[in-house]
């Protein structure tokens, strides 16, 4: 049976150090832990609750109150990523200790990093407050700007990040080197040697991530949308749809499928408004005056696509609507979409860190069965699992490296994207 030396404990023990430090955004965000046999039999997914929308009304005294049903809404999170590093070493080079050491090094920084990647392409992907702003980064207003769009819809104020891609962000630290340089300026001085622009930038924790996906520029042209009452076009949230069958099952209330004029160039992560359809607080369900933003998901055909967040406009008259509402529409047969992305670019993200969730999985590997294995875990629990195994035929050993986990957006609408040069 294969059996792990000191050297290889302590190296293993140095790995999961380097990968706990490795773990940028995923320290930005909820963690919820899960449990084995309960994922296990549900086929590794759980629907976790999306956050309540309260309403309140008027009390005439001698009067009873109108009972309100209020709905729960959830959405599904999977335990969709298994990542593996499997790498040899032969009787050979086992003699360099560092040999060894190095391959670990490289696999913790990979698996690191894709637990990062995951996190920041649901942020970027899934965000649904989209900040456009015409020049490349360099204000402290570009920031403001996705403070702004949060207060207005009433994101709770605290626990906000926000996490640039390095380009960015060194576009910022730039600006603020240069206009409020001097000796003695904390801010200023490490602006100007570490390109640092501080943890506080209007309200949000600024990270700086050293890679990020792009978006690119829109391909839709004319594109428009009826959203009169009668086309069904908005959109009336449901905690549970009961099947022909009898069936009730949960439903993903984050996305919804709308019939358009065309769907010619359009793909998943474009941004864009409808003209007439604005934004409103979330609580108080005033208009913002604002135009409401979504995200692209999908595109089913050549008339029909997934949107998010759905236009809940409230035009059915229903508690849940009047509860989840998001938005007020102009009625027209043809309201026109204007697209935000204009230009390729990289995404910023900024979020709420209770509406993004890492789930952490573990893997039931037995130890017994000639396989030597070494547990780990991290400070946000994800499990890391190293094993080993020597081939006498051919005098190798096999390492492998493997993490469990899943990410889920619970919030989209507390969630966005800020993209420079449209």
């Amino acid at each position: 049976m294969s059996e792990f030396s000191k050297e290889e404990r302590v190296a293993f023990e140095d790995i999961l150090e380097g990968f706990n430090d490795a773990l940028v955004m995923s320290k930005a965000v909820q963690i919820y832990g899960t449990d084995g046999s309960l994922m296990e039999r549900a086929n590794d997914t759980i629907w976790r609750p999306q956050p309540y929308i309260a309403q309140t009304q008027d009390r005439v005294v001698g009067s009873a109150t109108t009972a309100r049903n209020n709905t729960q809404l959830s959405v599904p999170a999977t335990l969709g990523y298994k990542k593996n590093d499997t790498w040899t070493l032969d009787a050979l080079e086992l003699r360099d200790a560092l040999q060894e050491n190095r391959l670990g090094d490289a696999s913790r920084q990979k698996l690191a990093s894709d637990i990062n990647t995951a996190v920041s392409t649901v942020a970027s992907l899934q965000g649904t407050l989209v900040v456009a702003v015409a020049g490349a980064a360099g204000q402290f207003d570009d920031v403001a700007l996705c403070e702004t769009i949060a207060n207005e819809q009433g994101v709770p104020n605290m626990d906000r990040f926000i996490a640039f891609n390095t380009r960015d962000y060194n576009g910022l630290a730039g600006d603020l080197a240069a206009t409020t340089r001097s000796f003695g300026n904390r801010k200023s001085e490490n602006a100007y040697e570490r390109a640092v622009i501080g943890e506080d930038v209007a309200g949000f924790t600024a990270l700086k991530l050293d890679t990020g996906r792009r978006i690119a520029a829109a391909a839709g042209g004319a594109t428009n949308i009826d959203t009169q009452a009668a086309a069904l076009n908005y959109y009336v949230p449901v905690a549970t749809r009961t099947a022909a069958t009898g069936e009730v099952s949960n439903v993903d209330n984050r996305y919804q499928t709308i019939t358009v004029d065309n769907t010619v160039g359009i793909v998943a992560g474009d941004a864009f408004t409808i003209g007439g359809v604005n934004a409103v607080h979330q609580v108080t369900k005033e208009d913002t005056g604002q135009a409401k933003t979504f995200r692209v998901i999908s595109v089913t055909n050549v008339t029909t696509m997934v949107i998010s967040p759905p236009i809940i406009s409230n035009q059915g008259g229903s508690d849940a609507e009047a509860q989840y509402q998001n938005c007020v529409v102009t009625p027209a047969a043809a309201a026109a979409f204007n697209w935000l992305n204009d230009n390729a670019t990289g995404y910023n993200v900024f979020w709420r860190k209770p509406c993004i969730e890492l789930l952490p999985g573990r893997y039931a590997v037995p130890s017994d069965q000639g396989v030597a294995i070494l547990r780990g875990t991290t400070d946000q629990g994800i499990e890391v699992v190293m094993g080993k195994k020597f081939d006498n035929q051919t005098f190798k050993s096999t390492y492998t490296l493997d993490v469990l986990f899943g990410t889920v957006m619970t919030a989209p609408e507390q969630c966005g994207v800020l993209l420079f040069n449209q």
